[in-house]
């Protein structure tokens, strides 16, 4: 049986904080910029809370992310200093933007924040593009909306940009910059995207400042998790037809929950049914060949000792 990493405890690397999907390790001791080692593990998180445990999938999101921080280094220079394990990255830190830079090319989605969502109840204006009457969801929008959100604790909010500025999460000229950027990361993930049969929909990127006060892209990029790819071939006869188009799609599991218990408020909820399981990793396998043209290969096992030999050299 395929083995799942679920959490890591490696205290040679110091502080720990363990985030839905990652732990990430601050093994600097300086007060100045160190480093920060990302472990991607295989939690799937739904409800605000972890509801299954996917095999391959720490690895796909790692690398997949290292994948896309390769192709766009051209437009923006990232926090990568090195990729020692398929499931980590060791990134440089920095000074972060409270910002995410959500960027959407389609009308689509079901979330409160989603833009299908907004324009169905009359708003019109994202950002700084003003979207006709009349438009039908999934839709192609004209221009990518650039439609950031806050980065904070208790809840994110979607703001205008001068609300942005005057609550002082960014100066005019840091959002018009991110935004720029955002904008051409998107557009690079939609040209190569198309190249591998996909639609980049819409994702959402994460920045920071370095010590000479320049941007960096951080986090993670066009991972199955931080964007949404819908199916090219299928995408026109899907929206003629009326239907949705052909995506990677992780509601199934979602919706087994939401069957099943209410994943809200029980204190245990039941354990996800391998064949559902099985499914999922099946799918996060097939979103990284098609987007990187690489065959998947699974990393050794076991896992933690691998992982363990491979970080030694960042041992504090």
């Amino acid at each position: 049986m395929t083995e799942v990493l679920k959490e890591t405890n490696f205290g040679f690397l110091g502080k720990k904080k363990a985030g839905k999907v990652r732990d990430i390790y601050e093994p600097s001791t300086d007060s100045g910029q160190g480093s920060l080692i990302f472990i991607s593990t295989d939690r799937h998180s739904s409800f605000d809370r972890i509801i299954a445990h996917i095999p391959h999938k720490g690895q796909v999101l790692n690398q997949v992310s290292a994948w896309w921080f390769e192709q766009t280094k051209d437009i923006v220079p990232n926090h990568v200093l090195a990729v020692p394990d398929p499931n980590v990255t060791v990134g440089k830190k920095m000074r972060t933007i409270p910002i995410e830079a959500v960027v959407r090319g389609y009308l689509t989605g079901v979330t409160d924040t989603a833009i299908w969502t907004r324009y169905s109840k009359g708003e019109r204006s994202f950002g700084d593009i003003k979207l006709p009457d009349g438009m039908k969801k999934n839709q192609r929008l004209a221009t990518p909306v650039f439609d950031p959100t806050t980065k904070e604790e208790k809840h994110d909010r979607i703001l205008s940009v001068d609300e942005l500025i005057s609550e002082g999460f960014v100066t005019k000229e840091l959002f018009e910059l991110v935004k720029q950027t955002a904008l051409s990361l998107f557009a690079k993930g939609q040209e190569i995207a198309a190249g591998r049969g996909l639609i980049l929909v819409d994702t959402k990127y994460e920045f920071g400042m370095n010590e000479k006060d320049e941007l960096v892209l951080i986090d993670e990029i066009h991972t199955p998790d931080s964007s949404r790819y819908w199916q090219l071939r299928s995408y026109e006869e899907h929206i003629a037809a009326g239907e949705e188009p052909e995506y990677f799609d992780k509601e199934f599991l979602r919706l087994w929950f939401k069957e099943h218990c209410d994943p809200y408020k029980d204190a245990v909820l039941p354990a996800a049914p391998e064949e559902l399981v099985e499914e999922m990793s099946r799918r996060y396998i097939q979103m990284y060949e098609q987007i990187t043209g690489e065959k998947f290969i699974a990393g050794e096992e076991p896992m933690i000792p691998r992982m363990e030999q491979n970080l030694k050299q960042y041992a504090i």
